[in-house]
């Protein structure tokens, strides 16, 4: 027997919303039954791309042949129209972050378990290919031990305009990639527990939103993550840096270019010092091909759409959802502790 294929629908139809809308004409099981934004002209848009524009949010929430609600709108009306929606008896995919505190996203939990109905997050960068990759070389041992990691996203145009840069709407470049970077680093270390974190934030040219933030994060086992996103820096950092006392992997870029180097006589005890600055040093001597070998990254392949494949499939029964409710609170309470965390300029255990 096929599986169903679900009415879908959007709510917010700018950027991300053309971004929902053009998946659910796209992916296998879902079809796009229209959209609604506040503004008229983005409706007069979608309708000259031939998609069907709703009247109103009611007139939307009010069609039987929508099951699936996607709501990509500034962050602090996420709560009110996902409450809406699941109250409508629709299921609700929600554009991160969910909302603006772990209080409103409990709410949304709860309404969620209360009409029975599938409500998740676009955590989207969890099929990043360089995450994939740089997950895949951890795992793997191919570095031995790993004991720190370093995920970094700079830009040099500082903080984008409109809401985003509005603290009302939940603008902040930690609600926008903090969200996602810490989602990755939680998923990577499901099986650890996070002990600690200290954050910073930037406010450069902006004094009500962050434009940057600095997140350093311990887990058991004396694994440590560095955690960054700046909008002024002008000369390009490394994607990725992961150290283990087997070797190192480096991945610059979203293309994944980069190397690993791997140690395979780590007590070489024949080395002649070097100059370092004003004097000699042993210590910190480069290593050579008797000591290290370099491999090329191997970049792993995904397809943004298995997140729509996978809500599809659930709500089929056919699989159970990746991004779960336990996963989001998890994820809201650390980004609360970071801002709590630069506020008071102190560590936050847990």
């Amino acid at each position: 027997m096929s599986s169903k294929v679900i009415g879908g629908a959007v709510i917010g139809y700018g950027g991300m919303g053309e971004f929902h809308a053009s998946k659910m004409e796209s992916v296998q099981g879902v079809k796009l039954c229209g959209v609604y934004d506040i503004n008229p002209e983005r409706n007069l848009v979608a309708e000259s791309k031939s998609r069907h524009a709703y009247a109103s949010q009611e007139e939307l929430l009010a069609d039987p042949s929508v099951e699936l609600v996607t709501v990509a709108t500034p962050n602090d009306v996420h709560m009110p129209i996902a409450l809406a929606a699941l109250a409508a008896g629709k299921n609700v995919i929600c554009e991160k972050p969910v909302a603006m505190n772990s209080c409103e996203l409990e709410e949304m939990i709860k309404a969620a378990n209360k009409y029975g109905k599938l409500f998740t997050v676009h955590q989207n960068r969890r099929w990043d290919e360089d995450f994939l990759t740089i997950r895949k070389i951890i795992e793997s041992g191919e570095i031995g031990n790993v004991f720190r990691i370093e995920s970094r996203v700079h830009g040099s145009r500082g903080i984008p305009g409109g809401w985003r840069e509005e603290k009302a709407h939940g603008g902040g470049m930690l609600l926008d990639w903090g969200v996602h970077l810490l989602d990755q680093m939680l998923t990577m270390m499901k099986n650890y527990k996070l002990l600690s974190i200290y954050g910073t934030l930037d406010y450069l040219t902006n004094a009500e939103c962050d434009e940057g933030f600095t997140v350093l994060a311990r887990f058991e086992n004396n694994i440590e993550w560095l955690v960054e996103v700046k909008t002024c820096n002008f000369i390009e950092m490394p994607r990725w840096y992961a150290f283990g006392d087997g070797g190192a992997a480096i991945i610059r870029n979203w293309d994944c270019e980069g190397e690993i180097a791997r140690i395979f006589n780590h007590n070489d005890d024949d080395v002649a010092p070097v100059s370092a600055g004003a004097g000699l040093t042993r210590t910190m001597a480069p290593r050579d091909t008797t000591t290290v070998e370099r491999f090329p990254i191997e970049k792993v392949r995904s397809d943004w759409e298995e997140y729509y494949k996978n809500v599809i499939a659930t709500l089929n029964n056919e699989a159970e959802i990746v991004v779960t409710h336990d996963q989001l609170l998890r994820s809201m309470k650390l980004i609360e502790a970071v801002f709590t965390s630069a506020r008071r300029n102190e560590v936050v255990t847990f």
